[in-house]
């Protein structure tokens, strides 16, 4: 993979990305304050809306193309915010959390979403009400996330994730799975798209994968703690063979984790931009190296000169990255290196 297009124009770091599930675009928020909207098709910066009043930290799109729900970052008020991208207006406050909102997950069938704050509380919404819908106690920081089905939801906190339906979330959890003893901080909880896996990154530099019926604990990867202030971000690859994490482990490299052993056309791409390299060694030197879950070993690595970690998005249906830092990358396959691969197909 290389980076085929970058944006260097923040004048802070970019705190949180999201793509549209069924359009080109991706909204990126970033500690200078900006909500900005692009068309990854084009690598086009659309526009760029400023939210000096309240700051911005996550950034979710609803199911409109050019309209997301954003948290604040100015200290003095946590409500969240359904804005029109469109035309910069308002259509709704979220008011409820009395501390800074961690965690943001919007439901992909139906009009609710999810939101977890250092209050200890988790909200449950519906994008046409002000008030929440919902409440629930943590006794830690939670970390929160929808299935893709929007059935289920999860809630991390204290070494275990909680499963709760999201028609009978009153009556708790039906199920609470441990992550091995990892009671450090929850940061990013996520399922993968086909539902049947789960990770739960730690701020103590831990990547748990698990599998989300059963609750069993599939793997770990450890890299480096973060600090308080930064957030440890993972992913799952579009067809949930790879789970990419970035980190400041070795000066910023990104680690990319085969789940399974290789078999689907993604595998097969990037095992085969690894093996072209011809650095399999792990010499540290930034180039590409391979870990494979079952054994615990790297599938690749790409060097970052970043000193925090970044945040990371796979885009939907493609074998495409985003990274965010203090500049925007988008990480696509050298085709240079697919070309043996594809003329074996």
């Amino acid at each position: 993979m290389e980076v085929g297009m970058a944006f260097r124009d923040y004048n802070g770091r970019i705190s949180s990305m999201d793509f549209h599930k069924t359009s080109s675009y991706l909204v990126t928020a970033s500690d200078d304050e900006s909500i900005r909207l692009y068309d990854v098709a084009s690598a086009n910066c659309l526009k760029t809306i400023n939210s000096k009043k309240y700051g911005v930290d996550l950034v979710c799109f609803t199911s409109h193309p050019t309209t997301v729900i954003y948290s604040s970052k100015n200290g003095w008020d946590e409500s969240l915010r359904l804005l029109s991208l469109h035309d910069n207006k308002y259509l709704r406050y979220f008011k409820g959390h009395h501390d800074r909102v961690v965690s943001l997950s919007l439901c992909s069938r139906k009009e609710c979403f999810i939101s977890g704050s250092l209050d200890r509380t988790v909200l449950l919404w519906d994008q046409r009400a002000e008030k929440c819908q919902g409440l629930l106690r943590a006794q830690g920081r939670p970390a929160t996330a929808y299935d893709e089905q929007g059935l289920v939801f999860a809630v991390a906190f204290g070494g275990y994730i909680r499963m709760f339906d999201a028609r009978k979330y009153e009556r708790g959890p039906f199920d609470i799975f441990s992550v091995g003893g990892d009671t450090s901080d929850a940061n990013v909880v996520k399922f993968s798209n086909d539902g049947r896996l789960m990770l739960l990154t730690t701020m103590d530099g831990h990547i748990h994968v698990l599998d989300s019926f059963r609750g069993t604990l599939l793997s770990t990867y450890n890299v480096k703690p973060v600090s308080s202030n930064s957030t440890l971000e993972a992913s799952f690859s579009p067809e949930g063979m790879f789970v990419i994490a970035g980190t400041v482990f070795i000066s910023g490299i990104l680690l990319l984790y085969q789940k399974e052993a290789a078999g689907s056309d993604l595998a097969g791409a990037v095992n085969n931009i690894a093996s072209n390299t011809g650095l399999l060694d792990g010499s540290g030197d930034g180039s590409v190296y391979s870990w494979s879950v079952r054994s615990g070993k790297e599938v690749a690595s790409w060097m970052s000169t970043e000193t925090e970690p970044p945040v990371i998005k796979w885009a939907p249906g493609s074998l495409m990255f985003v990274t965010g830092s203090s500049e925007l990358s988008f990480w696509i396959p050298d085709l240079s290196k697919l070309g043996s691969y594809v003329g074996r197909k």
